[in-house]
């Protein structure tokens, strides 16, 4: 700005001196020569999709804290009774691999090809379909693929955990999580609760140790189940063998090992397999008819 020394003189700007207020408030740009565009990415849409995460995040966690994962007893390799089942989020794959045509000869196919191509699919989505309409129904590949994707998945978890349950009737099996639940609620208000079946079995000692029959035991499919020290795995469904003449005998053992009882499947030719003969069964069911509490 220039001016001379009279007071009414005009004044005459040089060039814009004036110092511009700043704002804090974001200005957006102006996308009205990009089609289907309508903000930035950083930090804009960025940022709603960030808050958006939050929120799915802390509904995630409240579920984990007001419903926790149930626990079953520690992994025992030996109990048969056991069956395992994946997080309900692989239900599907598990289902999958149950199928002739992804099992045994074929489970390359069924553990890396088909989730291969399910996941990599998934992942190269958006630069395979690079459209910009958004209305689902302006995309019908995309969406007949999606929604084919859903429908396979949903059926193939119902399935496996309706198969889950039938296994579970057939062989008149407790979940363990629900088992020991129902053991903490039993043993709840007892004073020192009750002993379980591991402790009640350690008070109890093995008769004739020394019988030539115990040695045969140890050779026997038996002892993978029951244990060298016959305690077995009461919290697995395994009955301990201690004290078990009390309650059946030499006949009764040797039915059990012919025949099977509950969950446990015939003894008696995988133990002619291992080499055992017909009298050394017989030993064996008579010295475990020795086992009794007394």
């Amino acid at each position: 700005m220039a001016h001379g020394h009279k007071s009414d003189e005009k004044i005459v700007y040089v060039g814009d001196s004036r110092v511009r207020a700043k704002s804090s408030h974001l200005i957006p740009q102006d996308f009205s020569a990009y089609p289907g565009k309508s903000e930035v990415f950083i930090p804009n849409f960025l940022l709603k999709e960030w808050m958006v995460a939050v929120v799915v995040l802390v509904g995630i966690l409240v579920l984990v804290m007001s419903d926790p994962a149930p626990l079953g007893y520690p992994a025992d390799p030996t109990n048969t009774q056991f069956i395992p089942m994946p997080d309900w989020y692989f239900l599907f794959l598990y289902q999958l691999l149950k199928y002739p045509y992804t099992s045994d000869k074929f489970v390359v196919l069924g553990t890396v090809l088909v989730p291969a191509i399910a996941f990599g699919s998934l992942l190269l989505a958006p630069f395979l379909d690079t459209g910009k309409e958004r209305r689902f129904y302006r995309r019908p590949i995309a969406s007949s693929l999606m929604i084919l994707s859903l429908v396979a998945c949903s059926y193939l978890t119902i399935v496996s955990w309706h198969h889950y349950e039938e296994e579970l009737k057939e062989k008149n099996i407790i979940p363990e999580h629900i088992k020991r639940e129902e053991e903490l609620h039993a043993n709840k208000g007892k004073e020192g609760g009750t002993p379980s079946g591991n402790a009640q079995s350690k008070k109890l000692a093995v008769v004739a140790a020394d019988d030539p029959a115990a040695e045969l035991y140890k050779k026997a499919t038996c002892v993978a189940c029951h244990g060298a020290e016959l305690k077995g795995n009461p919290g697995s469904g395994i009955p301990a063998l201690l004290g078990v003449g009390d309650k059946l005998s030499k006949d009764d053992i040797m039915g059990v090992i012919k025949n099977g009882k509950g969950g446990m499947t015939p003894m008696y030719d995988a133990n002619i397999k291992k080499g055992l003969t017909d009298a050394d069964i017989d030993k064996i069911a008579d010295w475990l008819s020795k086992q009794k509490k007394g």
